[in-house]
């Protein structure tokens, strides 16, 4: 039997061609992650019941246009775990097709990471809900910018109180509406539950609730680990503000009221060193100074789950350097509580995100 030689060169020519095409095929996917789409999962419930926990997102880039890396050298598709902060290029963003807007689902990466490189810092999805330039005001858990009160998500979540005279809530309801947090709270006719509004209302209408009400925290109660952590600011989770958010070119007033504010942008997000004197006389980059103006854009988001969020309401402004683009849809999502083949929420794929 007549067996033909090998023919190296072939053998060698085929190779290099199909590693080319990895090469090639590799390349226009880390193109796209870059420029383009990117997709994260969704890994807590602050963004209940717009987004829930095992949701896999599709992030546009395009729309507020892509930033350009900031950290050169990093090994791609191993979750921003692998790089060098050797060569750190300056922050750069393409024109892109919009601006962010109020209610927009924005995905950023985590400001208070001031180990990490910019772009390797964890990314976090919440809803912007006040602009640079903005005034953002909280009144009893509602959203006023401006002045204005601004649309509540109808999936928007807060904590709620329901008493029932002597009967338990049974598990079968909680499924039906679809309501994952809480449960019995104080003694067992009593519950704290995370619902929408409308679920509220459901809840209250069944002949053994007594009372369902929403658990908002009185104005004027001072809450310390809320941003700024400042006594100047008796500010809490549902009655926050007035809170001026910084933009670009805008000049403030460098005093002891203002500077628990905007230290943390003067210092750390802008790179300037900050000296205090006294709480109020200041120098920036060893110059006396009284004022000082902003070299960016900043944002303010909250998650939809009002009660069960960190967001800048704890850590304070989003510099529009750490943005990483806009969430348009849900591409699938699963459950992982649930056996392997009721695993995925089929009526979740491909949804859009509002």
């Amino acid at each position: 039997m007549f067996i033909p030689k090998m023919n190296i060169r072939n053998v060698l020519k085929n190779l290099i061609d199909w590693l080319k095409s990895i090469v090639i095929a590799l390349l226009i996917v880390l193109f796209i992650r870059v420029f383009i789409f990117e997709s994260y999962v969704i890994p807590t419930t602050s963004m209940e019941k717009t987004l829930v926990e095992g949701d896999y997102i599709l992030v546009s880039k395009l729309n507020y246009g892509a930033r350009t890396p900031i950290t050169l050298f990093s090994v791609p598709f191993f979750n921003n775990q692998i790089y060098s902060e050797k060569v750190q290029l300056p922050y750069f963003r393409i024109i892109g097709f919009s601006n962010i807007k109020v209610n927009d689902v924005i995905v950023f990466n985590y400001p208070l990471e001031d180990e990490k490189p910019i772009d390797k810092r964890t990314p976090f999805v919440k809803r912007c809900v006040a602009l640079a330039g903005d005034t953002v005001k909280i009144k009893d858990g509602k959203i006023f910018i401006n002045r204005k009160e601004i649309k509540e998500p109808e999936n928007a979540e807060f904590n709620y109180i329901v008493k029932t005279d002597s009967a338990f809530i049974n598990a079968e309801i909680f499924e039906k509406l679809d309501i994952t947090e809480g449960g019995p709270f104080m003694d067992i006719f009593t519950y704290n539950l995370t619902m929408t509004r409308a679920n509220a209302k459901k809840i209250c209408s069944s002949p053994f609730v007594i009372k369902s009400e929403v658990m908002l925290e009185d104005s004027g109660m001072y809450a310390e680990n809320l941003f700024p952590s400042s006594m100047y600011y008796s500010w809490n989770m549902d009655n926050y503000g007035p809170l001026v958010i910084p933009a670009k070119g805008m000049t403030v007033n460098l005093n002891k009221i203002s500077l628990p504010l905007y230290y943390r942008i003067i210092s750390v997000y802008e790179g300037n060193i900050l000296k205090v004197i006294n709480d109020s006389i200041c120098e920036i980059n060893g110059k006396s100074s009284k004022t000082y103006t902003f070299k960016m854009n900043y944002y303010f988001v909250m998650g939809d789950n009002r009660h069960n969020s960190a967001d800048s309401r704890f850590w304070g402004f989003v510099p529009e350097d750490h943005i990483i683009g806009k969430a348009v849809m849900i591409l699938f999502s699963t459950d992982k509580k649930k056996n392997l083949f009721k695993r995925i929420r089929w009526d979740r794929c491909f949804k859009g995100i509002e």
